[in-house]
C-alpha cells in the first residue's frame, strides 16, 4: 500500500506543471524537480516500514531504533 504524502510528493516531482495547491513549495523543492527532470537522482517509493529517515525525525521504540541505526551502519556509544 503506498503512502499518500509519498507518492504525492513523488508525483509532483515528475510533473512539469505547476499546480495551484504546490505555489507555496521553496525553492528547495524547485531544485529537487529540477534534478530528477535532468536525471541527476530519481525518487522511489519506500514504504513506510524502511523509511530509515525515521530515526531523525520522530520518537522510536528501541527495537525499531536499533533495526534502523544497524541499517545506516551506526554503533552505540557503548559498543552494542
Amino acid at each position: 500500500m503506498f503512502s499518500r504524502d509519498n507518492t504525492a510528493a513523488i508525483s509532483i516531482s515528475k510533473n512539469p506543471v505547476l499546480h495551484s495547491r504546490t505555489k507555496h513549495i521553496e525553492i528547495k523543492h524547485h531544485f529537487i524537480r529540477d534534478h530528477v527532470d535532468k536525471g541527476t537522482f530519481e525518487l522511489v517509493y519506500v514504504e513506510t516500514e524502511r523509511q530509515l529517515v525515521d530515526i531523525f525525525t520522530k520518537p522510536l521504540r528501541e527495537d525499531r531504533f536499533v533495526w534502523i541505526r544497524e541499517r545506516l551502519g551506526l554503533e552505540s556509544v557503548d559498543g552494542q
